[in-house]
């Protein structure tokens, strides 16, 4: 079997390792693929953005299935590039990835499902907006309408900090085309959570639950990055809040979907704040989590291409994923001063010695292959991540394996996953 999976970062690698795990004999391809990925597959020298250069690719190497990671290629059309082609591809059609590429359409398809979310009004004038503010009040949040790599999300204490915003976003255009509209958006509170779904178009399989830690920084301080690690399960998100979560987020959205003619395949994540009033969808991403897909794929027993080739054929229901019963946790190193600037090209050493450990695995994000050296290419570089029978014994197991690896500047968070374990057991953390 042929498998094309399109990105470069931690995600993609781990798409490929669980692939790998699956079929020892599949050829995998990744383009453009990292360090990590060259080691499973080989890596195509194209852009993950490059819509046009990989529908060449395909066309003339014909995959037996292609699995999109980023968000990027899937609002631009990719999938429906390939299947025009007759290729099988996991990963909505550009018109239903609209739900990440819009965030505008995303709350209008919410709002008509009945979806519960958070109060938003959609401005492209900036002085509307800033009048909206002072009539609204602070706390609010401010997002851009596409796609910011994950930077167009902003939140406003206070009504001077949500005009500058405003005024960021419409006028000064710090997010280019992504800005060309924005919503003011009601502030939520509670716990955020990520949970992730295979869809079939008419079937709906939810995954393990997951929590991101987005701020840099320990104790969520600091600016939003990509996502500094993550674990499975949440806790957060118990058993009785799942027929909630599947009806009222899932159903719904995918039944107003359709009833526009839409029929969503792939992956869809609902990033979710669990409110006093229930769980609120924060987004929409079309695409696995990055980090959350290191901390969910080491967790699936058995293969996971049956359940992608599955959400192709509209026989998801026929094909179910099994757990296993260990919390995993994914910790990312970073280069230092991400997310802001960073160096490039530090030598990363003690790879092997931390892949060698039990239940370990180290997916490489951004990094890549110099002189016959591994070395940091980018700002998220690794995510350390490790299985555990209990989720302190996974934070355990992950952060021994980080002192084992090394690279000038190195940075990352002691707390991955504090906040879901008891206070009195946060041995190796600190």
């Amino acid at each position: 079997m042929k498998i094309l999976i399109v990105g470069g970062g931690g995600r993609e690698h781990a798409l490929a390792w669980k692939c790998a795990s699956d079929d020892g004999a599949a050829a995998l391809y990744c383009a453009p693929g990292n360090a990590g990925t060259a080691a499973l597959a080989t890596n195509v020298p194209l852009n993950a953005d490059d819509v046009d250069g990989l529908a060449r690719w395909a066309a003339e190497q014909r995959p037996d299935l292609t699995v999109v990671g980023p968000e990027a290629p899937l609002c631009a059309g990719l999938t429906d590039r390939l299947e025009a082609e007759g290729l099988r591809v996991f990963g909505p059609t550009a018109a239903a990835a609209r739900l990440e590429g819009s965030k505008a359409f995303a709350k209008e398809i919410m709002q008509a499902a009945g979806t519960p979310t958070a109060a938003a009004q959609r401005f492209t004038d900036a002085g509307r907006a800033r009048q909206y503010v002072r009539e609204t009040g602070a706390p609010v949040v401010i997002k851009a309408d596409g796609l910011a790599a994950g930077k167009g999300v902003i939140v406003c204490d206070t009504v001077e900090a949500a005009e500058d915003a405003v005024d960021r976003v419409l006028t000064e255009r710090a997010f280019g085309a992504a800005g060309s509209c924005l919503l003011v958006e009601e502030c939520l509170t509670g716990e955020e959570v990520s949970i992730l779904a295979l869809v079939d178009g008419e079937h709906v399989q939810l995954l393990a639950s997951s929590q991101d830690h987005k701020r840099v920084f320990n104790n969520d301080e600091g600016p939003n990055t990509g996502g500094m690690g993550a674990y499975s399960p949440a806790p957060a998100a118990g058993e009785a809040l799942w027929p909630v979560i599947r009806e009222q987020v899932f159903d719904r959205t995918l039944a107003e979907l359709k009833r526009r003619g839409i029929a969503y395949k792939g992956v869809l994540y609902a990033g979710l704040m669990l409110t006093a009033d229930g769980p609120k969808v924060l987004e929409y991403n079309c695409r696995f989590g990055d980090p959350e897909t290191q901390a969910i794929l080491p967790r699936v027993a058995g293969g996971l291409v049956p359940a992608l080739n599955a959400c192709i054929d509209g026989t998801l229901d026929r094909t179910p994923l099994a757990w296993r019963d260990e919390a995993c946790v994914c910790v990312v190193m970073a280069s230092g001063g991400y997310p802001g600037r960073y160096r490039k090209g530090c030598v990363i050493t003690g790879l092997n010695e931390a892949d060698a450990l039990e239940d370990v695995v180290v997916f490489h994000a951004g990094t890549r292959l110099q002189d016959g050296d591994t070395v940091t290419a980018g700002g998220r570089v690794l995510g350390v991540t490790a299985l555990g029978a209990a989720l302190e014994d996974a934070v355990r197991r992950a952060y021994y394996a980080i002192s084992k690896i090394t690279f000038d500047q190195a940075q990352y968070r002691t707390d991955i996953a504090a906040k879901a374990m008891p206070s009195a057991r946060r041995e190796g953390m600190e």
